[in-house]
């Protein structure tokens, strides 16, 4: 059974930073092309980030300078720091797991909030 658990949300003022972490359990991480959503409140879910198994990434627009994706397969974890955050930036925070090869896969944690506010 495969499982992604996420931690490291909170509550910070702006300008401050946090880093995500996200481990995966029950498959082959290294194999996953992984990725960070968010969704504020009211809001559609939206990709923040994405890292293919081979290591290219992909930053939306909206944090490109500030949020940094990476992954450590021997920990089987992908991270997501997150520097200058601003209000904006508050929202849940999900990891998800992609599994293009046959019979392919798709999974979600939990979610993780993150609050900006001063």
């Amino acid at each position: 059974q495969v499982q992604l658990v996420e931690s490291g949300g909170g509550l910070v003022q702006p300008g401050e930073s946090l880093r995500l972490s996200c481990t995966v359990s029950g498959t082959i991480f290294s194999i996953y092309t992984m990725g960070w959503y968010r969704q504020a409140p009211g809001k559609q879910r939206e990709l923040v980030a994405v890292i293919t198994s081979g290591g290219s990434t992909n930053h939306a627009d909206f944090v490109k300078g500030r949020f940094t994706i990476s992954r450590d397969n021997a920990e089987s974890t992908v991270y997501l720091q997150m520097n200058s955050l601003k209000p904006e930036d508050t929202a849940v925070y999900f990891c998800n797991a992609v599994k293009y090869t046959w019979p392919g896969g798709n999974y979600w944690g939990q979610g993780t909030q993150v609050t900006v506010s001063s």
